[in-house]
């Protein structure tokens, strides 16, 4: 059984296509596992039919927009099936002693209230296991029973998913996508907000660290598995021209600044050629010097795309837990820095002197230049290749 949350409260014609478009995406995961499989939609639930089950349902629970799921037993919509079955899970899990409670929902089933059910299906098991005691509020067990119109549900687990909404039901957006921690964290996000997702990446060259390009193609990597059966597109820019410009400029305190801004002004152009609606990035607020509140609004003028900042308010800590959740965060990268970065970045450079130094070092040709050099990588279920 899958769940599902805020798309519920959508418009009926909303919530039909966003449900549509998550069962397929189900479908793309557990065809990817090798799963045979059957999914029929209710209100409020989905379900699906598979000769191996656990597997199925771990594998659905990483399809965004679902909540959770559970591995049911299908029994008789009436109180007396319901409580039987209930009363085998219960038999393999609840010991003398233990406490447990019963969670009933009923929908479209006449003849007994949600109360009444979950009155008798305790009975039954008590009387079964006599030792056991109800706790409504902290139970060491808890079993699930529900009566529908298309037949009776026992469960005893929930396996959590990501939540959020369908992958594709929003537009296309460009992340921008390093080998650090950050980046692919904001492109989870936004992945789990139904954007449809393509990867930029800046690469700097011999003015990047050796690790840097195997990180990015592994974060990339990785979040594909997020998406199962959905192709992961990553353009690689060539970076290493600008930075041996602004490295010749006689200021070194404003190259991040500089950097911030090209990158962005390159992402721009690539998201106009796609129609990308938006560019995500990984800033944070205050977390680095070009992430200052100065410096931030001194460089999203160089786009010309909506930029979004899903971790602009969180902790690093918060972000580095979400890393170490969706399997992007790896304790030990190599060597990632870049040379570039000066020892004392500015943390507020004045607008009109970054103009100044991109017109010395035109950064709008070097822009037109970078676009030029694009590389073209494409990931699938965890599987990347250069595609050109």
């Amino acid at each position: 059984m899958i769940r599902y949350g805020e798309i519920f409260l959508k418009s009926e014609t909303v919530k039909r296509r966003y449900i549509s478009i998550m069962t397929k995406n189900i479908g793309l995961a557990l065809e990817s596992e090798g799963l045979t499989h059957r999914i029929e939609t209710y209100r409020g639930r989905i379900m699906i039919y598979g000769d191996e089950p656990h597997r199925i349902a771990t594998a659905a629970a990483k399809t965004f927009g679902v909540v959770s799921t559970s591995v049911c037993t299908v029994t008789t919509a009436d109180i007396e099936g319901l409580a039987a079955t209930a009363v085998e899970h219960a038999e393999r899990h609840l010991e003398p002693g233990m406490s447990f409670a019963v969670r009933a929902r009923r929908s479209g089933v006449e003849g007994f209230s949600s109360q009444e059910l979950a009155a008798a299906v305790g009975s039954a098991v008590l009387d079964r296991i006599p030792e056991a005691r109800v706790d409504l509020t902290a139970p060491d067990y808890e079993i699930f029973v529900e009566a529908r119109e298309y037949g009776g549900l026992v469960y005893d687990e929930k396996i959590p998913g990501p939540g959020g909404l369908p992958y594709g039901t929003q537009g296309e957006v460009m992340a921008l996508l390093s080998e650090g921690i950050d980046s692919p964290v904001a492109s989870w996000l936004m992945m789990r907000r139904g954007c449809l997702m393509v990867h930029v990446n800046m690469h700097g060259g011999r003015f990047g660290g050796a690790d840097a390009k195997k990180n990015v193609l592994q974060n990339h990597a990785r979040l594909s598995l997020w998406i199962p059966g959905h192709a992961l597109d990553l353009l690689v820019v060539e970076m290493e021209p600008f930075f041996a410009a602004i490295t010749a400029l006689k200021e070194p305190r404003y190259r991040c600044v500089l950097c911030k801004r090209f990158m962005l002004r390159v992402a721009s152009i690539l998201a106009k050629e796609r129609d990308a609606a938006a560019l995500v990035s990984g800033d944070n607020l205050g977390q680095v010097a070009s992430q200052t509140l100065a410096n931030m609004a001194v460089i999203a003028p160089a786009a010309t795309v909506p930029v979004l900042r899903p971790l602009i308010g969180l902790d690093k800590e918060e972000v580095v837990d979400r890393a170490r959740a969706i399997g992007t965060f790896e304790a030990q990268p190599g060597k990632i820095g870049c040379t570039v970065a000066p020892r004392y970045p500015s943390t507020a450079a004045p607008a009109e002197t970054i103009l100044k130094l991109e017109e010395e070092i035109g950064a709008e040709g070097l822009a037109e230049r970078a676009v030029g050099t694009v590389r073209r990588y494409r990931a699938k279920n965890g599987v990347v290749e250069k595609v050109g």
